[in-house]
């Protein structure tokens, strides 16, 4: 059974739902004042394959990823570039599409965009005006107060116990009326993008907008909420106090929060001018290496960039690539030496069920991709068939081998490119390897093979002399 670690409870809790409920989960997207980095690029393929996982074991789901459009990061953007916001807007949308669609990402249910929910924001604030939980400042903003909410700070667990006496003790707040956070701006410039609202022109806070597009589209409650860790407070924690607020009934059943990327011992960060673009990588790298990369790091951890690293990871996936060049999907039995295939799609399910363990998962693909290896050499192509194809299908399910082996290896950021110096070695190793086949140091011969593969050359043996071929030749 599929078990998920809750931020709110801090524990992994078994994942029960009925299959015939859908799942709704709602993840925090993009706030489009520059392009996309690899700290969205992880978030997204950790989502993506949650609802993958979720679609394979049966569940029916509505995956709702909103777009912030109004911010003042993006009003500062525009300006800076000369143009109007929306113009910049429709830019910014569209590049982030590009980059989503290079990373092979599923397309959420729905999309909406802040702009487009204007009306369901200031709605959601009349209904905070009504529950007393929101007043009006002296700037004429109107600010959420946490004081009336008794339960603010319970998911990022900034409530403090004070002790009434020896028997007794009861959650105080660490917040003050300083802390309260702002539902909607009152507008200062008029040239700023606004809208008519019954406190005057304005545009809706950060924190609401969220709330107030779950309240749109799940009104009954969320089972999956979730986005980067660096949410989880305040944005989280405001968006579950106006909930809340609206509706004490509102239920989020599972809080999933994706580890911070680290570059140099440092958060990445725009303010430390240390981000790396999913263009910049995507020029350099498969998207399923970039995928493969982020996979290989639990979620939950820090995902510590660099750059030697998504080339260990390209390696890897080459590797596993060329285990199924000669794959014939006409030679398969589906129950052929099923108690051996068994193990390792027992494996593989295990993992992914253990709070989607995808470094584990992506362990399995190798071992399994190195078993086919070997079993490529012998004579039981059934065998070697029908492992490939479970090796493919578990892949799939983390959105990897989708490419015919020849297509990937030969693409220009995936092959090894070979220079007329690696050339002689290679011809050297290949005379070597055949020496040492001939005297029987199969041991030796088998380091030279290894050796081979990494500069891109596969081996065939034939009596006393071996042929070779770079992977990517046609």
């Amino acid at each position: 059974m599929l078990k998920i670690f809750n931020t709110l409870t801090k524990k992994k809790e078994k994942f029960q739902f009925s299959y015939s409920e859908k799942i709704n989960i709602y993840v925090c997207g993009v706030t489009v004042y520059d392009l996309c980095h690899i700290g969205h690029a992880r978030t997204f393929i950790v989502f993506d394959i949650i609802k993958r996982y979720l679609e394979y074991l049966g569940y029916k789901t509505c995956y709702v990823r909103n777009i912030t459009d109004i911010d003042d990061k993006i009003i500062y953007a525009a300006n800076k570039k000369n143009e109007s916001t929306d113009v910049f807007v429709e830019r910014m949308i569209q590049l982030m599409h590009q980059d989503f669609l290079c990373l092979n990402l599923k397309n959420p249910d729905h999309e909406p965009r802040v702009t487009k929910c204007i009306q369901d924001i200031i709605s959601f604030i009349e209904s905070l005006f009504n529950n007393k939980l929101a007043y009006i400042d002296d700037n004429k903003d109107i600010l959420f107060s946490i004081k009336k909410y008794n339960s603010y700070g319970m998911l990022s667990r900034r409530i403090k116990q004070c002790c009434l006496n020896k028997n007794k003790s009861h959650s105080v707040s660490q917040f003050n009326q300083s802390d309260d956070f702002v539902l909607w701006k009152h507008r200062i410039n008029k040239s700023d993008p606004h809208w008519i609202s019954p406190w005057g022109p304005g545009r809706p806070g950060w924190h609401i907008e969220c709330s107030a597009i779950i309240n749109k589209f799940f009104k009954n409650g969320v089972n999956i909420h979730g986005g980067g860790i660096d949410l989880l407070f305040p944005h989280h924690e405001n968006e579950l106090a106006q909930l809340k607020s609206i509706k004490s009934s509102f239920s989020i059943k599972f809080w999933i929060h994706v580890g911070m990327v680290i570059i140099n011992n440092h958060k990445m960060s725009k303010s430390l001018f240390n981000t790396v673009l999913v263009r910049d990588l995507l020029k350099k790298y498969d998207p399923e290496v970039i995928r493969f990369y982020v996979l290989s790091t639990h979620y939950r951890h820090p995902l510590i960039f660099i750059e030697k690293n998504l080339n260990a990871s390209k390696n890897i996936l080459n590797k596993i690539y060329i285990s199924l060049l000669r794959f014939n999907s006409s030679i398969i039995n589906s129950d052929y030496k099923i108690k051996l295939r068994n193990t390792f799609k027992k494996k593989f399910f295990s993992a992914m069920n253990d709070d989607f363990n995808t470094p584990k998962a992506c362990l399995i693909l190798q071992n399994l991709s190195q078993y086919i290896t070997k079993i490529k050499k012998s004579s039981d192509i059934l065998l070697y068939n029908s492992l490939s194809k479970d090796l493919i299908f578990f892949g799939n399910i983390l959105g990897l081998l989708n490419h015919d082996p020849k297509s990937f290896l030969s693409s220009s950021t995936n092959r090894v490119l070979v220079s007329n110096s690696n050339s002689n070695i290679v011809q050297k190793l290949v005379r070597m390897r055949d020496i040492y086949r001939q005297n029987k140091k199969w041991n030796l011969a088998d380091i030279i093979r290894k050796k081979l593969l990494k500069l891109g050359v596969t081996v065939q043996d034939k009596h006393e002399r071996s042929t070779y071929k770079f992977i990517y030749e046609n």
